[in-house]
């Protein structure tokens, strides 16, 4: 239903019928979304469980590899105007993110991993110049994009609260913790950014959740 929507935002906005939009959101239950162009993954994936309940294998509108949405939050950004320039556009939208965690105490940078991260079913198995990295290397943010004309869709998770057991069991990995995100909870994350976003952008933003109307078009388009 989260992808759903993130698509439908971006063709209205296409269709010159709803503005620019920032919004966050979780997942429940847990689930792995798989890049638009990821056709391979381990066929253990499809027998997963997490406390009682099964991981649905969700596809991304979006590039990217294969990430674990349990403990973490999605930021989604769908907008235009932007740069030609894939990575230019990525780091015209990502400034929001670093200048909201600096607000927060962290300090983030970009990845610099070259194309070999194709070779990995992990999105947070590396970090490429789209995404943003602690200074002690922890890749905190994984983003993803998608284009249609001059309208773009960025989509990330925040890697925040994970289980490790669960995220060694999906990816066949040790999951190496950090404290620095225990004290945070979401709503103060969601704070800080929007008021980043606001000042980055300059930009005023409305909260407008989608009407009844919306939801019908949204669920009978994609058959959610």
């Amino acid at each position: 239903m989260q992808m759903a929507v993130d698509k439908w935002l971006l063709e209205q906005h296409l269709a010159g019928k709803h503005p620019h939009t920032l919004r966050f959101y979780t997942w429940m239950p847990a689930v792995i979304s798989l890049g638009f162009h990821q056709h391979k993954y381990p066929e253990s994936w499809q027998s997963l469980s997490w406390q009682g309940k099964k991981l649905d294998l969700v596809k991304r509108p979006t590039g990217g590899r294969a990430v674990l949405h349990q403990g973490d939050l999605t930021y989604a950004v769908v907008t235009s105007g932007l740069s030609n320039s894939r990575m230019q556009a990525y780091q015209e939208i990502c400034e929001f993110l670093i200048v909201g965690w600096k607000q927060l105490g962290i300090d983030l940078d970009y990845g610099t991993a070259g194309r070999g991260y194709i070779h990995n079913p992990n999105c947070f198995g590396t970090a490429t110049s789209a995404d943003l990295v602690t200074n002690e290397g922890y890749k905190l943010i994984g983003s993803a994009q998608l284009r249609k004309d001059n309208v773009i869709l960025q989509h990330g998770s925040m890697r925040l609260q994970p289980d490790a057991e669960l995220f060694s069991r999906v990816f066949g990995e040790d999951f190496v913790t950090t404290e620095d995100f225990a004290n945070l909870n979401f709503e103060t994350i969601i704070d800080v950014l929007i008021s980043a976003a606001r000042d980055c952008f300059n930009i005023e933003f409305e909260i407008k959740p989608l009407t009844e109307d919306e939801w019908k078009i949204i669920v009978g388009v994609n058959g959610c």
